[in-house]
């Protein structure tokens, strides 16, 4: 049986389109009957044709491959399209070396381990790129005798 026209009128009255459209299997006798509008609208308001829900897009895809992401994977050479310093900039990579060693030289300041002179020497190399973390400077005043050896 042909009902593309009631599914046509039915799409219109529905405000959906022709593929949403569902006609009752047991009822296609009385959809079939159906000429105008107006019946379309009756058969509408019995149940024998109603719209299908929209289909959604899934995020179970997405939230697995987040999942993968925080874990490290799927972040290899074929993954980038920045350079290295567009991922992680440079600025970003001095401000998390450099705080913490000003940081710890306060606090050797602070707590009178190291006098006011020494404090500006390291200060300066610190700003100079001399040490890749607070351990290293410590391995370093350790060597110079400023401070008790590191284990």
């Amino acid at each position: 049986m042909d009902l593309r026209n009631q599914k046509r009128m039915a799409a219109s009255v529905l405000k959906c389109g022709v593929n949403r459209v569902w006609i009752d299997p047991n009822r296609i006798d009385e959809v079939a009957d159906c000429i105008t509008r107006a019946d379309i609208r009756t058969a509408v308001d019995s149940g024998s044709i109603k719209a299908l829900p929209k289909n959604g897009i899934s995020q179970g895809r997405t939230r697995y491959a987040a999942a993968q992401k925080e874990k490290g994977r799927r972040k290899g050479p074929g993954s980038r399209k920045g350079t290295t310093n567009a991922r992680s900039p440079q600025k970003r990579r001095w401000i998390q070396t450099i705080r913490p060693l000003r940081d710890e030289l306060k606090t050797l300041r602070e707590d009178g381990t190291i006098t006011p002179s020494v404090y500006r020497r390291y200060y300066m190399r610190a700003k100079g790129g001399m040490y890749r973390s607070r351990r290293n400077m410590r391995q370093h005043m350790a060597a110079e005798g400023l401070l008790e050896e590191e284990k």
